[in-house]
């Protein structure tokens, strides 16, 4: 059996239930507006305005990404659907501080499969899942060590969420991180 009969086989297996489907609600977002860009962090929205570009009129939010002194521009008619959304609210700080507190999850032991299954996760966009990594990465470094790969992928996303966490927490970016590595630490430590 060659791999094309492989995959074609496993394609036909597949029913509507296999799929994922992802509704996104669409969001109207204004200047001033804090908001996340899954991979890049927490941000402001600087802009709203009508431009051209490649022959097109559309509205784009320019948004500038405070931790990273990044500016991003984004269509608004598409922005919810590359995963912008607004910073999370206190009722969610709590729930993902609790993420943040509890147990590793199942992981492959396999660290390439892992950096896939925790870059998969991450591009979700979702703060669950996000924080999940980090606690997961956390403590796996506290226990056996990440590979180079990982660790890249841990510091990357401890900003991403510090950078969250600094809005909906009004801190600022150095008492973030600090907050954060302090919860990651006495997790770490508790699972050992």
């Amino acid at each position: 059996m060659t791999k094309e009969e492989t995959i074609s086989e496993e394609k036909d297996d597949l029913t509507i239930e296999d799929l994922e489907v992802r509704i996104v609600e669409h969001i109207e977002f204004e200047c001033g507006d804090s908001v996340v860009y899954p991979h890049h962090g927490a941000g402001k929205v600087l802009t709203k305005e009508t431009k051209v570009m490649l022959g097109q009129e559309r509205v784009y939010l320019t948004i500038k990404i405070l931790h990273n002194d990044m500016t991003v521009m984004v269509p608004s008619d598409t922005a919810t659907q590359v995963g912008l959304r607004r910073v999370i609210d206190e009722e969610t700080v709590e729930k993902v501080l609790a993420v943040l507190r509890d147990d590793i999850s199942e992981m492959p032991k396999n660290w390439n499969r892992r950096f896939k299954h925790n870059r998969d996760k991450i591009k979700t966009g979702d703060i669950y899942e996000l924080a999940e990594v980090v606690r997961n990465l956390a403590i796996r470094e506290h226990q056996k060590g990440l590979s180079t790969g990982e660790k890249q992928m841990f510091v990357r996303a401890k900003k991403v969420l510090a950078s969250e966490l600094m809005y909906a927490l009004e801190m600022d970016e150095t008492e973030a991180e600090e907050h954060l590595d302090n919860l990651l630490a006495e997790s770490a430590g508790a699972k050992v």
